[in-house]
C-alpha cells in the first residue's frame, strides 16, 4: 500500500539528509550495526548511605529507637517526603511500611508494628536544614561543588564511539528512594532498591578497555553488542523494567534515530487516506477479527489511543490501551447531549492516568461495538480476537515501519501544523500563547494530563497582584499623558512636546507589559492540568516548531528549553522556512 520509494519524496528531504551528515566522511555500516568501537568508564554509582548524627533520633510510640543501617536509610526516604501529599495517601503508606519492614531486623519488626506510631520529625527537620544549607552556600562553596561535579562528568560523562568523544546522557545510577509513579499508581511508596555493580550489564567493544567496577564489586555481565546503542543496563525492582545508560540526546546516533522516527510518520501522510479507506471497508468484513481490528484502528487514528501492551510479570496496575480494552471501559449512548452514536470511555491508561472521553463515532463503528459487547460481562475483552502484535503486523504490511505509535506521532504532528497555520498574531506574547494552545490541542488529543502544581494558586495570586499594580501604573501614566497634552496644547515650547512624547511612550510601555502579563495569566490557567512537554519531547516533529519560529520571527528558546534544543540540534540545523510535515 505504501512503498519505500516515497521515503524521500518530500520537499527539502535530500537537502536535509545531507545536512544531517554534513562533514561526515565516516564509514556507513551494514543494517543493524550501530558502531565498531565503544569505550567508556561504566556508570557512576551514588555514594553509600551515611548514618544519622547522634543528635537526630527516630521515635516509636514516643520512645527513641536506634535503627539498623538499612532500616534507618529507608526511614529517611520517608522523612524526606513528609512535605509531600504522597505520604498522606493510604496506598503509599501501606506500600512503604511493607517494604520498610523487609529492611528491618527481626527485633525491629517485632517492635515497629504501626506506621502511625512512628515519629520521623527529627529526620525531616534535618533534611530541611540540609536543603536550606545547600541554598545558602557561599559562591566559593558552590564553586567547589561545581568543580567536584565537573570532575565526575569528565570521568564518567563521556565515551569514545568510533573515534569520536561523545557525551553520555544519563551516566549516573539513580539513587535508592521511594517510588512515586504518576497518577494513582498502585505501587507508589514501594522501595526502589540501591543498584549495585552486580546488577549492571556493561556493553562495550571487545578491543576497548573494560570499565573497572567499584572496589570490592564485579559486573553482572560484560557484553559486546554493537547492534544496540546502550552502554549499561540493569533491571529496577519496582516494576521490573530495564533501565539503560544511553548516549546524550544530541549525539549523532540519537539524532539519526529521532530523524528516522519522524520520517516514518511523515511517510504515513502519503498513504494514510488509503489506509483509512481500507479500515472503513473492513468495518463490514464477514471476519469478526478483521472488524475488531478495523474498529481498533479507527480509535487509534481518530483518538490517538495507545495500542496497549501486555504487562510485565508481576505488574499490578490495571492499565490498558486500545487492544486491551474491556467491556466495562466503554458505555454506548444512542444519543447524548444532542449527539448520536456516542462512546463514553473511562479507563486507566499509561502511568495510571485516567482517560475519560465522550466521543461521537460513525454509525458503523457504533454498531460493531454493540456486536462486540453482546453476551459479554464487564471484565471480558472488548476486542477478544485482537492483540497489539496482530495489529502491528497488519500495519507493517500496509507500510514498512508502520505501528500504532506511528499513527500517534503522525496525528500529533499534523494537528500541530494545522493549528499553527491559523495563527496570525503580531505580539510575541500572543504568538507564544497561540503556539501553546496549538500544543495543548495535541496534549489533549494524546491525553497528556498532570496534576496542577502545588504552588499554582499562590503563583497565580502573585501574577494577578502584578497585573493589578500594572493597571494602576497604566491609569496613572494615562492621566499624566492627558495632563501633558493639556499643558502643551497651543504651545510651541519644544520641551513640552518632548514631555508629551515621553508620556506617550510610557503609556505604550505599560500597555505592552500589561498585555504580556495578562496573556501569561491566561496561558498558565489553560495549561495548569495539561503537560505540554511530553508531546514536544516524543510526538511533535521538531522541524514544525523550528520552521514556525523562523516564519514568525520568534526566538527558539521561547519554545524549546536547552535540553530540547540539544536533543533536536539536527532539526535546528536542517530546517528551512518552507518545511512542511
Amino acid at each position: 500500500m505504501c512503498s519505500d520509494d516515497s521515503f524521500f519524496s518530500f520537499k527539502g528531504e535530500k537537502r536535509g539528509r545531507r545536512a544531517f551528515y554534513r562533514g561526515s566522511q565516516e564509514e556507513k555500516y551494514e543494517d543493524g550495526i550501530k558502531w565498531k568501537f565503544l569505550e567508556h568508564k561504566g556508570p557512576y554509582f551514588p555514594p553509600e548511605y551515611q548514618t544519622l548524627p547522634d543528635d537526630v533520633k527516630f521515635y516509636y510510640n514516643g520512645k527513641p529507637v536506634k535503627l539498623s543501617l538499612p532500616a534507618e536509610e529507608v526511614a529517611l526516604f520517608f522523612a524526606q517526603m513528609m512535605d509531600h501529599e504522597y505520604t498522606t495517601k493510604e496506598v503509599f503508606r501501606n506500600n512503604f511500611f511493607r517494604d520498610w519492614r523487609k529492611e528491618m531486623t527481626l527485633e525491629e519488626r517485632q517492635l515497629i508494628m504501626d506506621l502511625n506510631k512512628c515519629d520521623f520529625g527529627e529526620l525531616h527537620a534535618m533534611h530541611k536544614q540540609k536543603v536550606e544549607a545547600r541554598k545558602n552556600l557561599s559562591k566559593e562553596e558552590k564553586l567547589v561543588n561545581k568543580e567536584a561535579n565537573q570532575k565526575i562528568v569528565d570521568e564518567y560523562g563521556y565515551c569514545v564511539l568510533d573515534h569520536h568523544r561523545e557525551r553520555i546522557g544519563n551516566f549516573k545510577i539513580e539513587p535508592p528512594g521511594l517510588f512515586r509513579g504518576r497518577g494513582d499508581h498502585p505501587k507508589q511508596g514501594m522501595l526502589k532498591k540501591r543498584i549495585q555493580p552486580e546488577d549492571a550489564i556493561i556493553n562495550c567493544s571487545k578491543d576497548s578497555r573494560i570499565p573497572e567496577p567499584p572496589a570490592g564489586h564485579r559486573w553482572k555481565e560484560v557484553r559486546h553488542d554493537n547492534t544496540v546503542t546502550w552502554l549499561a543496563s540493569w533491571t529496577e525492582n519496582v516494576q521490573g523494567s530495564c533501565k539503560y545508560v544511553m548516549l546524550n540526546a544530541n549525539s549523532k546516533l540519537k539524532g539519526e534515530k529521532d530523524w528516522e522516527k519522524y520520517e516514518v510518520a511523515r511517510k504515513l501522510k502519503t498513504c494514510v487516506d488509503a489506509i483509512r479507506a481500507q479500515y472503513q471497508e473492513d468495518l463490514k468484513s464477514k471476519q469478526m477479527g478483521t472488524r475488531q481490528r478495523a474498529v481498533a484502528l479507527y480509535f487509534i487514528d481518530k483518538l490517538a489511543l495507545r495500542a496497549g501492551n501486555e504487562k510485565e510479570e508481576g505488574e499490578t496496575a490495571d492499565t490498558v490501551g486500545c487492544c486491551s480494552l474491556r467491556v466495562e471501559h466503554i458505555t454506548l449512548h444512542d444519543t447524548l447531549d444532542g449527539q448520536k452514536c456516542v462512546v463514553e470511555f473511562d479507563f486507566l491508561g499509561k502511568d495510571c492516568i485516567r482517560y475519560y472521553n465522550k466521543v461521537p463515532v460513525i454509525k458503523r463503528v457504533f454498531k460493531n461495538l454493540k456486536l462486540f459487547m453482546e453476551n459479554k460481562q464487564g471484565g471480558d475483552d472488548l476486542f477478544d480476537r485482537l492483540n497489539t502484535q496482530l495489529l502491528n503486523k497488519h500495519l507493517s504490511s500496509l507500510m514498512p515501519g508502520l505501528t500504532a505509535k506511528v499513527f500517534r506521532t503522525y496525528n500529533a504532528s499534523i494537528t500541530l501544523q494545522q493549528q499553527l497555520k491559523e495563527l496570525l498574531k503580531e505580539n510575541v506574547a500572543e504568538k507564544l500563547l497561540s503556539y501553546n494552545r496549538a500544543n495543548r490541542a495535541v496534549a489533549i488529543l494524546c491525553n497528556h494530563q498532570r496534576a496542577p502544581p502545588k504552588t499554582f494558586e499562590q503563583s497565580m495570586a502573585n501574577l494577578q497582584a502584578k497585573i493589578d499594580s500594572r493597571k494602576e501604573q497604566l491609569d496613572l501614566a494615562k492621566k499624566e499623558l492627558k495632563q501633558a497634552k493639556k499643558e502643551a496644547k497651543g504651545s510651541s515650547d519644544n520641551k513640552l512636546l518632548i514631555v508629551v512624547e515621553k508620556k506617550k511612550k510610557a503609556v505604550q510601555r505599560c500597555e505592552e507589559q500589561l498585555l504580556k502579563m495578562e496573556v501569561q495569566a491566561t496561558d498558565r490557567e489553560e495549561n495548569k492540568q495539561i503537560a505540554l512537554s511530553t508531546s514536544k519531547l516524543n510526538y511533535l516533529d521538531p522541524r514544525i516548531s523550528v520552521a514556525w519560529c523562523k516564519n514568525m520571527e520568534v526566538q527558539l528558546d521561547k519554545i524549546y528549553n536547552k535540553t530540547l534544543r540539544d536533543k533536536f540540534a539536527w532539526a535546528i540545523d536542517m530546517t528551512e522556512h518552507d518545511f512542511v510535515f
